[in-house]
């Protein structure tokens, strides 16, 4: 089951990278409740680094406020979990990696740490492109730790499609 699904993502990631390539832009990634999968996942790609430009794992809220410029202010207000937080995230792997597209993902992968507002499971995402404002979206997946991780990194990348889409 674990290989097939690692096959269904790189197939994705695959995929991603194509219209990148034919848009010319580069992708990066902000990654909290992932750790770096979604990231690993485009590199998995023989020739991603036509395409795939960097990858921030920040794990802590430290981490997104030095790294990504998260402001202090809107993880007290909302939480590190929150669309807020998704938005800022994606915005500064964007402005910091100087390419066309990012994401970020930021959640509660389980099996402690929910709460009744915020339940495990509970993902936000942001998404940005150059010269645009982000957007995010919450989704609420069921399962395991891998469980929730492995659809967040499927999900993160249908929000690419869908951007990729609108352009």
């Amino acid at each position: 089951m674990i290989e097939f699904e690692q096959e269904q993502l790189e197939s994705q990631a695959q995929r991603l990278g194509d219209q990148l390539i034919q848009k010319g832009w580069s992708l990066v990634t902000a990654e909290s409740c992932t750790g770096g999968w979604v990231a690993q996942t485009a590199t998995a790609i023989a020739g991603s680094s036509a395409w795939f430009d960097r990858g921030f794992v920040t794990y802590s809220n430290r981490s997104k406020v030095e790294v990504l410029g998260v402001a202090e202010s809107t993880i007290e207000t909302y939480g590190a979990v929150s669309a807020e937080v998704a938005r800022e995230m994606a915005y500064g792997a964007l402005v910091a990696a100087k390419v066309e597209i990012a994401v970020a993902v930021t959640g509660i992968a389980g099996p402690e740490g929910g709460t009744l507002d915020k339940p495990v499971g509970t993902v936000w995402f942001g998404w940005c492109t150059k010269g645009k404002d982000p957007v995010s979206q919450m989704m609420c997946f069921e399962g395991d730790r891998r469980r929730i991780r492995a659809r967040t990194v499927v999900s993160a990348f249908a929000g690419l499609f869908g951007l990729l889409d609108g352009e």
